[in-house]
């Protein structure tokens, strides 16, 4: 089977990821014109997506991190520890600077908003394809000063979640109850409570409510 990567006689293969079809043919026909890039393979979910990896050697995959009743981040992960060679590029309507370290930490190679423009795009796929991170210049520099801020200054409180909260969070904004989270991440009841309890503390809300409103918000702000 090819390997996917383009060696000079072929295209570097690349599966798309999102919800919305517009999206992916979209960026089929754009990727497509490029004589060194072919988008082969969409998926509108979790489980196309790992069906489409298993039957195309794949370079690259293009992940929209908001899936429809899907977590883009926890199937950014899954491909990592599958795929570890494969290149990764979280892609979202949602603003980098909430998004764009967690993608990272998650295994992706770079991080791209929706509205950039072709040139962008097309930087940030041959940027992750040659094994390089791709992050906007304005994120590049807003990591740069987290790294030269003096320790003891206040972050926003979304900093100060952990990986799991983060994840619930997310999917309370998609719309999940308690006991589907706790099904979802095979965890109790009683543990998926405890999170939203520390959530709710963390982002210094009130009730259930605001935290609802806060996670949906959060996942329709772009």
């Amino acid at each position: 089977m090819s390997t996917g990567k383009n060696d000079g006689h072929s295209k570097a293969r690349i599966l798309m990821v999102d919800d919305h079809p517009i999206v992916r043919e979209g960026m089929a026909q754009f990727l497509n014109l490029q004589d060194n890039l072919h988008l082969c393979c969409q998926a509108a979910n979790t489980r196309e997506a790992l069906a489409a990896m298993s039957v195309c050697d794949h370079a690259l995959a293009i992940i929209d991190i908001s899936l429809d009743g899907d977590s883009g981040l926890e199937l950014i992960k899954t491909l990592r520890r599958r795929y570890p060679k494969l290149a990764i590029l979280a892609l979202s309507m949602h603003d980098e600077s909430l998004f764009a370290e967690r993608a990272l930490r998650a295994g992706a190679n770079g991080y791209l908003m929706k509205q950039e423009g072709t040139r962008n795009i097309l930087l940030a796929v041959q940027q992750v394809l040659t094994g390089n991170v791709y992050l906007s210049a304005a994120m590049h520099n807003r990591l740069t000063q987290r790294l030269v801020t003096p320790r003891g200054i206040a972050s926003p409180p979304l900093a100060g979640l952990s990986e799991r909260e983060f994840e619930i969070l997310q999917l309370i904004g998609l719309g999940f109850g308690t006991r589907q989270i706790a099904e979802k991440l095979n965890r109790s009841v009683k543990t998926i409570e405890a999170h939203r309890s520390n959530l709710k503390e963390k982002l210094q809300l009130k009730s259930g409510r605001e935290l609802i409103r806060f996670a949906v918000q959060l996942l329709e702000a772009g």
